[in-house]
């Protein structure tokens, strides 16, 4: 029904959306999109740029120089980004002529080992043509080939096509961009025991990590519901899954440890001991305290030590991050106390079901340190005994505030995750209050906030499962993931709703036409359906 009114959808619009619109309706490019705040359209935002009013075109047959080239994740990142930038089809006239045929990537180092703290920084220069250049010129400059993957990531999305001259433009040209990580860990928890994932699923969600850089998948492999994960030493173990089909090889996860590197991302694995482990007695039942009584882990056994040894041993050789999640959450020791062996053993040790577990945690922690693993265990064990933790121990908060704070201010390392804003299982917390949450509220000291590595939000997979876990993701592990990398004044509250908001649908948006299922930004409910018609870019 066709009508001169004004779209519904429009109704309720911003006069920072109005601008938006009209920008859109204006040049269908990303720099008419930039009128509406002075900062780009570039997430997360960098920490140093400038840009001119310029425009470049962009060649579909853009070649990649420099001693980047030599690298073969370089090599690999600017074949995807390239398919990324181009991947809007078009007829190609032999007379067109393009501003833009090469791009340039020189690092310090060629060196591809990736771990914790690797040098992520990079600079990104755009220069129009000159006297002395017929073509403009893309540079991408970096200590390291992970720091060079990020300045790819930000290039695509200066990049643009024109649907009147149907080119990939760069607007706002020259572009000068200095740009690091706030935070070493920048990560993205996964839960594939409470609902499996498949291993393309997995794969389409690192991919996605990269776009908003971040860089640590932990990966929640196994829990009390299922042990989906093959270990050749107990090959038992996954009998533990929810059936035959829904488990990962060996081979599995070597697969998603390499994609991830390829994209600057390392995976840290989790065995959740001794708690959440009944799903290891499914085919090892000794594990289990009596068959009543099936978690936490038997303390009293060696057994239970050895299967846990051989796990580590046989997951030393897939992980290779020096970090290993080793839970140690939410351990009710009942089944200990009211079983009789497990009594007998505590009487004979002189002590409580609160000393053993303890003494398993730390027994645990000792099995990681020898496969040089430093361990990282959720806060409770850090509540309960923070003088007995190895000094190595990353604490990993969520059940509230102030406790990296505590933490730091005894030596220990800290990980941001509290549940009340970065849990996105909880999908009733909207995206400014995780864009808003600080993982160093509360510390002071330098020193101090050198021992926070960073945040991770967490993507528990109770209610979530490969129908809905990326619209559950997206976009708001994006708002913790400028949160992580961008600097602390260029992010503050009071400028999350003017400034962050455009630029956050605008990367909803941008998710959306890479094919990740993002969610609208601003509904009530994380993943629910848009409210009715309209554009991406107000949803």
């Amino acid at each position: 029904m066709a009508s001169c009114s004004i779209p519904r959808w429009l109704t309720g619009a911003t006069p920072t959306l109005f601008l938006l619109i009209a920008a859109f309706s204006i040049s269908q490019s990303q720099a008419a999109v930039g009128l509406t705040t002075s900062q780009p359209f570039i997430w997360p935002l960098p920490a140093k740029f400038t840009s001119g009013n310029g425009t470049l075109s962009v060649d579909p047959e853009l070649s990649l120089s420099g001693n980047g080239a030599a690298s073969p994740i370089l090599r690999a990142g600017f074949e995807r980004y390239r398919g990324i930038v181009f991947g809007h089809r078009f007829l190609r006239t032999v007379k067109a002529v393009y501003d833009v045929t090469k791009l340039r990537i020189n690092v310090r180092s060629t060196s591809e080992e990736l771990q914790l703290g690797v040098d992520e920084s990079y600079n990104l220069f755009i220069a129009e043509p000159n006297v002395h250049s017929v073509a403009g010129q893309v540079t991408i400059e970096a200590n390291t080939v992970f720091g060079a993957l990020r300045g790819l990531e930000t290039f695509s999305q200066l990049c643009s096509f024109d649907y009147t001259t149907k080119k990939v433009q760069i607007y706002k040209t020259p572009w000068s961009i200095r740009d690091k990580p706030r935070f070493p860990y920048r990560g993205l928890m996964l839960d594939t025991s409470r609902h499996y994932l498949p291993v393309d699923v997995i794969k389409q969600i690192i991919e996605s990590m990269s776009y908003a850089k971040l860089n640590v998948l932990h990966w929640h492999i196994i829990d009390e519901q299922s042990f989906p994960l093959e270990i050749p030493s107990y090959p038992n173990l996954w009998k533990g899954s929810y059936t035959e089909w829904e488990r990962y090889t060996v081979e599995d996860a070597y697969e998603i440890v390499n994609f991830s590197k390829m994209r600057g991302i390392n995976v840290m694995a989790e065995v959740d001991v001794p708690g959440h482990g009944e799903s290891w007695g499914i085919g090892y039942p000794d594990l289990w305290p009596s068959p009543s009584c099936r978690e936490p882990l038997d303390v009293s056994k060696q057994f239970t030590f050895d299967v846990l040894s051989g796990i580590l041993t046989d997951m030393r050789k897939i992980f290779p991050f020096e970090l290993f999640h080793l839970g140690g959450d939410e351990v009710h020791t009942d089944c200990w106390s009211n079983t009789s062996h497990v009594q007998k053993w505590l009487r004979n040790h002189n002590s409580t079901a609160q000393d053993a577990y303890q003494y398993f945690v730390l027994k645990a922690q000792t099995i990681a340190l020898l496969k040089n693993w430093s361990p990282v265990n959720w806060e409770e064990t850090f509540n309960a005994f923070p003088t007995k933790l190895h000094p190595r121990t990353v604490v990993h908060n969520w059940l509230g505030s102030g406790v990296c704070p505590k933490a730091v201010a005894k030596g220990f390392r800290c990980i941001f995750s509290n549940q009340g804003v970065w849990y996105l299982d909880h999908i009733d917390v909207p995206w400014d209050v995780v864009y808003n949450a600080e993982p160093l509220e509360g510390i002071h000291k330098a020193s101090e906030q050198e021992l926070v590595l960073g945040g991770e939000v967490c993507m528990w997979g109770e209610k979530a499962d490969t129908s809905d876990v990326q619209q559950t993701i997206w976009p708001r592990a994006a708002a913790a993931a400028e949160r992580l990398w961008s600097p602390r004044h260029s992010t503050s509250a009071g400028n999350s709703n003017q400034t962050a908001l455009p630029r956050l649908q605008y990367f909803r948006c941008l998710l959306n036409r890479r094919g990740v299922p993002a969610a609208p930004v601003t509904n009530f409910y994380a993943r629910a359906s848009p409210v009715g018609p309209g554009s991406c870019f107000e949803q």
